[in-house]
C-alpha cells in the first residue's frame, strides 16, 4: 500500500528483498482460469446507457495524452496543481506519512485547501481536452488515520473478533463523513484478505481467517463507504470504497508480504476470492491489485485473473488499480515503463514519483502499436465511469461539497462512541480464572506498562504514519490511552489508580494489577515474523534493526535473559507473590504465543489494536456500582491461536488442527444457556 518517504521505501525494500519481486510476469495471453463456476458473476449495476454516451462523448474530445493521463495516479508531493493542468492526471493519492506541506499536524482545512487546488487545476479548461476533475485517494483503513485527531477505528482484526455486519457498516459511514469533511473523495479499503499464517506481517488488516467472516464484514465495510445500490449510493456524505489487494495476498508462502500464493485455483476462488464476491455484489467500483503473485505470477501481469476472472466473468466494470509501484514487479518492466501491467487488466498506475517518465513511456508504446488503443480507450472508459458515478463529473469544487469543511466532524462525539463501542465488542476474553474479572472500582488498581499510555501502541501501523512509528500520544488530540480509562472508570467508582510504566522502579502497594502490553506498531515489511513467539517490546527500535540486518546476514546480538525484554513477566511474578491478582491486557496484530503471560495472569484479554478509544477496555474490566458487569465479552478469537511459538499454521481446513485455542473462542461474564 501508499508509503513515504521515497528513499525510505527504496531502503526497506532492499532491505527485504521479497523474493517475489524476482518471479516472471504473466503474459498478457495467460490462459483463462480453468473454472468457470468458481468466479460467479455479481455486479448489481451495469452500466447505463446514458452514462455510456456521455463517456463516448469525453473520450472523442480526450487527446491521446489526455488519456494517458487518466490512467496514472501520482503522490501528491510528487504532483503539483500545473502538473494537473499539463498532464491530466486521473488521481491523485496521499501516501502514508503524507501530509499537506509535510505537515504532520496539518489541519483538516489544510487538507482541504490542498483538495480545492488541485480539483481548479484539474477543471482548467484551457488543457488539451475536456476538463475532468481529478480523484483524491487515501489510506483511511480504521478510520481517516492520515489525518491528526481523526477517530481511529480498531483494526480489522478487531473487527473480526466482534463480527457484527452493523457495526462495520456503522464505521464505514463514520469514517467516510470523516474523509470528505477534507474534501477527499476515495478511501483503500476495505482489505478482503483472509490470512493463513500469521507471521504475515499484515495480518491485523483482515477480518479473519475464516472467508466466510471476511465476505460478511467486507460487504459491510464497502456498504457503509459507498452506500447501497439503489438507495443511497454514493449519495453526500459517501466516499468510493476499494477492494484489496486482489488476490490471495493472506495466502502467501511462509506468511511472506508480497510472497507467492500456490494454492490451486479452486482454492484461490473460494478461499481469497470470498470478499470479492460480497463487495462486487456490495457495489464497490475500485478494486486493488495486489503484490503477490499465483503460483509464480505476479498479480500486476496477470491477464487470466485481473481481465478473464475479475472483469469478464465477474462482471467487474469498474476500475482496477495497481498498488503502489507494483508494476515494476514485473520482469518485463521498470517503475517508469510498463504496458504489461495495463495488458493485463490494470486500469490506473499507482507510480506515485515516477509518474511522469511513465505517462511518456506508455505515450510511446501507444502510439507504435505496442497498446492497442482499444485498450488504452478501456481503461480510461473505466476510470470515467467511476467518477461519473461517484458523482464527480457533476460536483463542485471539494469545499462546496456537502459536509466538506465541517471540521468538527474529525474525530466527533458520535464517532468516538461508535469507536468505543467497537472496542467493547471485539475484545476476547481468554482466561479469568476464579472469576478475577469483572474487577470492583473501589479498590487500589495498578496499571503497569508503558503500552497502557502510549496511543500508538494500541492503535497499531497506519495511525498518522506509515508504520505507526514516530508519534507520540500529542499526535492523537481527543484519544483516550486505556491508562487513561482505565484511571476514570476507577476514580468514578470510588476508588484509586496509579500508574506504573515498568522497569526497575519498585511496583507500589495495590488490591488488584492490570499490566498491559504488547506489539509495537507496524505495518507491511516491518510486521513479517520468522515464528509466533511474542518479544515485549521495550526495545522494538533495537529489534526492527536487528531483523533489518540479519536480512543481510549481519549478526547482531539480541538482549535477553536478565534484559528488559520479560520485565512483564517479572512485574507478573512480583505481584503474585504478594498476593496481588493480575489481568493482562495483550495488545497485537496477531495471535502469538503468550504461554509464560498466560500462566503469570489471572486473567487474560486479547484486546487487539483498538484505536484511539482505549476507554473501551475499561468498560469490560470494571463492574457497575451493583458488583455487576456493565458490558460483557461478545469478542470470539477470528484466528486460531498457536499452542507455541513454531507450530504449522492453524486454520480449521488444516490438519491436523491443534491450535491452543480454536477459531471461535472466547469466554464471557454469562454462562452460555443450557438445554433444557
Amino acid at each position: 500500500m501508499p508509503r513515504l518517504p521515497a528513499a525510505l521505501c527504496a531502503a526497506l525494500l532492499a532491505l527485504a528483498a521479497p523474493a517475489a519481486a524476482q518471479e516472471a510476469a504473466a503474459p498478457a495471453e495467460a490462459a483463462a482460469p480453468a473454472g468457470l463456476e468458481l468466479w460467479p458473476r455479481s455486479t448489481p449495476n451495469p452500466p447505463l446507457p446514458s452514462d455510456e454516451a456521455r463517456i463516448d462523448g469525453l473520450l472523442s474530445r480526450m487527446s491521446l495524452s489526455a488519456k494517458v493521463g487518466q490512467i496514472l495516479m501520482g503522490e501528491i508531493q510528487a504532483v503539483t496543481p500545473e502538473d494537473l493542468r499539463r498532464y491530466r492526471l486521473g488521481a491523485l493519492l496521499n501516501g502514508g506519512g503524507s501530509w499537506p506541506g509535510l505537515n504532520k499536524a496539518a489541519t483538516p482545512a489544510d487538507w482541504l485547501a490542498l483538495a480545492d487546488r488541485y480539483y481548479e487545476a484539474s477543471m482548467d479548461a484551457a488543457g488539451e481536452g475536456p476538463a475532468i476533475p481529478v480523484l483524491w485517494g487515501t489510506d483511511a483503513v480504521h478510520g481517516h488515520n492520515n489525518v491528526r485527531g481523526a477517530t481511529l477505528f480498531p483494526h480489522n482484526i478487531a473487527l473480526g473478533a466482534a463480527n457484527n455486519p452493523e457495526l462495520v457498516r456503522q464505521i464505514g459511514r463514520a469514517t467516510a463523513r470523516e474523509v470528505v469533511a477534507t474534501g477527499i473523495d476515495w478511501t483503500f479499503a476495505p482489505t478482503l484478505a483472509v490470512p493463513q499464517d500469521d507471521r504475515w506481517g499484515r495480518t491485523y488488516e483482515g477480518f479473519s481467517e475464516s472467508p466466510d467472516i471476511v465476505a460478511r464484514l467486507g460487504e459491510a465495510a464497502v456498504l457503509g463507504l459507498q452506500g447501497a445500490p439503489g438507495e443511497d449510493f454514493l449519495g453526500a456524505g459517501r466516499v468510493l470504497a476499494t477492494a484489496k489487494h486482489f488476490i490471495g495476498d493472506g495466502g502467501t508462502a511462509n506468511g511472506k508480504d508480497q510472497g507467492d500464493n500456490l494454492a490451486d485455483e479452486a482454492e484461490l476462488a473460494r478461499l481469497h476470492g470470498a470478499g470479492y464476491r460480497s463487495t462486487l455484489r456490495a457495489g464497490v467500483q475500485t478494486v486493488m491489485a495486489s503484490f503477490n503473485s499465483w503460483q509464480g505470477r505476479k498479480l500486476h501481469g496477470h491477464h487470466a485473473l485481473l481481465t478473464v476472472a475479475l472483469k469478464q466473468r465477474m462482471g467487474f466494470d469498474g476500475m482496477v488499480l495497481g498498488d503502489w509501484n507494483g508494476h515494476e514487479q514485473l520482469k518485463v518492466c521498470s517503475v517508469d515503463d510498463c504496458p504489461a501491467a495495463l495488458l493485463a487488466g490494470v486500469d490506473m498506475f499507482m507510480a506515485p514519483h515516477d509518474w511522469k517518465a511513465l505517462h511518456q513511456s506508455t505515450l510511446r508504446h501507444v502510439k507504435a502499436g505496442r497498446i492497442p488503443m482499444e485498450r488504452l480507450d478501456d481503461a480510461v472508459r473505466r476510470v470515467l465511469r467511476v467518477k461519473l458515478r461517484a458523482g464527480l463529473l457533476d460536483a463542485k469544487r471539494p469545499s462546496e461539497r456537502p459536509l466538506a469543511g465541517q471540521s468538527g466532524l474529525i474525530g466527533h462525539p458520535e464517532h468516538r462512541a461508535l469507536a468505543r463501542r467497537a472496542v467493547r465488542e471485539s475484545l476476547v476474553l481468554l482466561k479469568n480464572e476464579g472469576g478475577v474479572l469483572p474487577l470492583s472500582p473501589r479498590q487500589r488498581v495498578l496499571v503497569v506498562g508503558q503500552a497502557a499510555d502510549r496511543i500508538a501502541v494500541q492503535a497499531g501501523g497506519w495511525s498518522v504514519t506509515w508504520q505507526g512509528d514516530q508519534t507520540d500520544n500529542a499526535d492523537f488530540p481527543g484519544a483516550t490511552s486505556i491508562w487513561r480509562g482505565i484511571q476514570q472508570a476507577v476514580t468514578a467508582g470510588g476508588g484509586s489508580a496509579e500508574f506504573h510504566g515498568g522497569g526497575a522502579a519498585p511496583l507500589p502497594p495495590a488490591d488488584v494489577a492490570i499490566l498491559v502490553f504488547g506489539e509495537p506498531p507496524y505495518a507491511e515489511f516491518e510486521g513479517d515474523r520468522g515464528d509466533l513467539d511474542f518479544e515485549a517490546q521495550g526495545g522494538a527500535w533495537y529489534l526492527r534493526a536487528a531483523r533489518a540486518l540479519h536480512r543481510r546476514g549481519i549478526p547482531v546480538p539480541v538482549p535477553g535473559g536478565d534484559g528488559h525484554l520479560e520485565w512483564h513477566l517479572r512485574a507478573a511474578h512480583t505481584l503474585h507473590e504478594r498476593g496481588v491478582p493480575v489481568v493482562s491486557v495483550f495488545l497485537s496484530g496477531r495471535p502469538l504465543h503468550i504461554g509464560e503471560e498466560l500462566a503469570h495472569s489471572d486473567a487474560l484479554v486479547a484486546a487487539w489494536l483498538p484505536g484511539s478509544e482505549g476507554g473501551g477496555v475499561a468498560d469490560l474490566l470494571f463492574a457497575g456500582g451493583d458488583g455487576k458487569p456493565r458490558y460483557d465479552f461478545k469478542g470470539r478469537l477470528p484466528f486460531s491461536w498457536p499452542q507455541d511459538a513454531t507450530q504449522p499454521p492453524q486454520n480449521p481446513q488444516t490438519s491436523p488442527y491443534t491450535p491452543r485455542f480454536p477459531l471461535g473462542y472466547g469466554l464471557s461474564y454469562t454462562p452460555p444457556a443450557t438445554g433444557p
